[in-house]
Order: C-alpha cells, then sequence, then structure tokens
C-alpha cells in the first residue's frame, strides 16, 4: 500500500485526494439521517416505515442523480460535473436541517440524493481513468474507504452535538454542519485536470464529428453488461444500505445503548468498514475482482445473520461489528474499478453513473422494506432477511460477470 502511494504523481495524488474527500464528505452528509434517525422517529412521531422511507427516497432519486451526472461527466467533463454534484448535495444537507415536518424533510432528502448519486460517477470515472491498470482496483477501493471516514466523522459529531445541545436543536445542528466541509472540498478539486484518455476521447470524436449517446450503454454489445453489473450493484448496496440505514436504530432500540455506547459500537462497525475497503481493493488487484465479491459477499451474509438473528451478549455485538462493517463495505470495494473496465471511455461515466444508481435504486427499496417488516416483525430478523437476500443476488450476478483484472480501458465503444 505504501509503495502506490508514495508513488503517485503529483497530478496522480491530487485526483485521489478529491475523489477521496468528496466521497467522505458524501458519507458524513448522508450518514448523518442515520444518526438522527432514533430522534426524529421520538420528535414526529414518525412510525418505522416513514424513517426507511426517508432514508430510501435520498437514494431512489440519487439512481436517477447517477445516470444523470454520468451522462453530463461524458459530455463537459469528469472534474466539472465532481464539482457541481458536491455544491448541490452540500446545499441540501444544510436545507434538511431547516424542516419541520415529515413531508418538507422528505423533498430535502429526495433532492439531496441527486448529487449523492451524481458524486460517485463522476468520481470513480475520473479516478480510474487517472491510475494505472496494475493498482487500479486497489487505489479506486480505498477512495471508497472515504465512504467510513465520512460516516466515521458523523457518528463522532453524533456524539458531540448530542452531549452539548437538547436533541430538538442537535438534529438540526448536525445537518448544518454538513455545509462547511464541502468549501474544504471544493478548494481541493480546484486543480484537478481532466484525465488524458478522456480528452483524447473528445479529440477522436471532434474528429469524427461524432459525439457519444446515453443510450449507447444499451446497445445488444453492452446491454448484458449493463444488466447484470446493475444486478451486483443492487445487492452490495442493498445489503450496505439496510446495515448504513438501521444499524444506530437496532442499537438503541433493540439493544437499548445510550447515545455514547452506540457511538461506541459503531466505532467498532466503522473502523471494520474501513479496512473492508482498503484490504478487499487489494485482494480484488491481487486474486481478482470475482474472487473477492464471492468471498466478500457470502461472509457478509454469515455475520449478519449472527449479528442480528442470535442472541448475543453486549461483548459479543461489540467484536462482531468489526467483521459486519469489513465483509459489507469489502464487496463495495471492487465495483468502481470493475465497471470502469467494463464499459469504453465514451460512455464510461454514463456505464458506471447507471449501473451503480441502478443498483442503489432497487437496493435503496431496503432500508423502507426493513421498516415495514419491522412492524410486524422483530427489527433484527426484518435487517437480517433483506441484507442475506441482498448479498444473494451478489454471488448470483459475479456468476455472470467476466474477470476485468488489469485490463487497459477502451478508449473507444
Amino acid at each position: 500500500m505504501t509503495n502506490w502511494l508514495t508513488n503517485m504523481s503529483v497530478r496522480e495524488r491530487k485526483t485521489f485526494l478529491a475523489c477521496f474527500t468528496g466521497w467522505a464528505l458524501d458519507a458524513m452528509d448522508v450518514q448523518i439521517y442515520a444518526v438522527v434517525m432514533p430522534t426524529l422517529i421520538v420528535l414526529w412521531t414518525l412510525s418505522k416505515g416513514q424513517a426507511g422511507m426517508l432514508a430510501t427516497s435520498a437514494l431512489l432519486v440519487s439512481s436517477v442523480g447517477g445516470w444523470i451526472a454520468g451522462i453530463l461527466a461524458d459530455r463537459i467533463g469528469r472534474v466539472r460535473v465532481l464539482r457541481l454534484t458536491i455544491v448541490w448535495f452540500a446545499a441540501f444537507t444544510f436545507l434538511s436541517g431547516l424542516t419541520h415536518s415529515y413531508g418538507q424533510l422528505l423533498i430535502t432528502r429526495s433532492l439531496q440524493g441527486l448529487g449523492f448519486g451524481g458524486e460517485w460517477a463522476a468520481g470513480a470515472a475520473l479516478m480510474s481513468e487517472v491510475i494505472d491498470k496494475q493498482i487500479r482496483g486497489r487505489v479506486v477501493g480505498t477512495v471508497q474507504s472515504g465512504w467510513s471516514v465520512g460516516y466515521g466523522v458523523a457518528v463522532l459529531l453524533y456524539a458531540l452535538v448530542f452531549s452539548v445541545a437538547a436533541p430538538a436543536l442537535a438534529w438540526r445542528i448536525l445537518f448544518f454542519l454538513g455545509l462547511a466541509p464541502a468549501l474544504i472540498v471544493l478548494w481541493i478539486c480546484r486543480k484537478v485536470e481532466e484525465p488524458e484518455l478522456f480528452r483524447k476521447m473528445q479529440t477522436e470524436q471532434a474528429a469524427r464529428k461524432r459525439s457519444s449517446h446515453f443510450l449507447e450503454i444499451f446497445r445488444p454489445s453492452l446491454l448484458g453488461t449493463t444488466l447484470v453489473a446493475s444486478l451486483l450493484a443492487a445487492g452490495a448496496l442493498g445489503g450496505n444500505y439496510t446495515i448504513l440505514t438501521w444499524l444506530p436504530t437496532f442499537l438503541k432500540t433493540v439493544r437499548k445503548l445510550s447515545v455514547l455506547n452506540t457511538g461506541g459500537y459503531l466505532a467498532v462497525n466503522i473502523f471494520g468498514s474501513f479496512l473492508g475497503y482498503v484490504l478487499s481493493a487489494h485482494l480484488s488487484d491481487w486474486i481478482g475482482r470475482r474472487r473477492t465479491f464471492v468471498i466478500t459477499a457470502l461472509s457478509a451474509a454469515v455475520t449478519v445473520a449472527i449479528y442480528t438473528l442470535l442472541p448475543l451478549s453486549a461483548t459479543a455485538v461489540l467484536l462482531l461489528g468489526f467483521p459486519l462493517g469489513f465483509f459489507q463495505s469489502g464487496i463495495i470495494a471492487g465495483m468502481g474499478a470493475t465497471f470502469a473496465e467494463l464499459f469504453p471511455t465514451s460512455v464510461r461515466a454514463t456505464g458506471q453513473g447507471f449501473t451503480y444508481n441502478a443498483g442503489r435504486g432497487v437496493g435503496s427499496a431496503m432500508p423502507a422494506l426493513v421498516g415495514y417488516i419491522g412492524e410486524g416483525a422483530k427489527l433484527g430478523q426484518a435487517i437480517g432477511a433483506c441484507a442475506i437476500c441482498s448479498y444473494f443476488l451478489v454471488v448470483v450476478a459475479t456468476a455472470l460477470l467476466p474477470e476485468t483484472r488489469g485490463k487497459e480501458l477502451e478508449t473507444n465503444g
């Protein structure tokens, strides 16, 4: 890991830092809702179904935002779209703190999702095209570990703010704080350049007087790839969002933990998640994308079943939080590089944006489904069932995908 970090060029390092911090900000803003959800359930007397819908709304709309951003990134550039999406989702995170009802928050959360989905599409294409093929998996996967960092910051702010402010005010402060890091990320992005591969593609298209069309990812030669990659994303993200959305509520309402204790348990889970991203990203370069997906998906299914369905002691719940985070994030680590390797440069961001976010749209139903199932069953059972079904889809999709480790990125469609 040290070698590729230290051997990066200045340009690669700037791009890596911009994408990493952008994804961390994305995660912080999204996960703020997860940590304040138990408070809003009490303050606004929300049902579990409504609470789940607030989580699902942002994820569902993000599927549209990701495709739109991918199309724009193939037209006007990866870097420009990256900056636009950062401003967008940070602004609507701030506005969420001004809401006074379920309906208002549903609107701001949904609009936040447009930027949330778009940031990944632009950033994943940008990072994949800048980095050498031999280390693409570990670098792009490590960028995605920024999610754990952002989630960790959200939990830390949750513990701090709720310790000094009343819950009725504290949840608003958290949403307001979501705006500040965006200024830092935009400052980091100011000198990031478009990849040479993308510039070459634009030059070739100009010479041929031809531009890419977003529907090209549905042409016969790419349709199968688009559908299977979307299925993989649906399974990986469905399981991930189930845990990310409901774990804080599960710990507080089922395990009866205090704010500080909930933060401690989540810290163990987040640390495991961070290592899961980084180590699985390296693993995808060492043993291949497909093997890594299968190993992490099966391990995640077993871990979440034990965590949510068995009567465990408090110590066991604390310790199992680590592998729970490790495997749920390990599945996602290889997706950015894999999806980049599946599509040509002319529609790479479009393909990545659509498949990842179509999967996100399908997977986003899981948090809401947990909420509705949880109305008539135990919350742990609802979480476990939805997550396990999601990870089964990952195994099915992986069986249908080609191995792309070490593949040269295609310039033309």
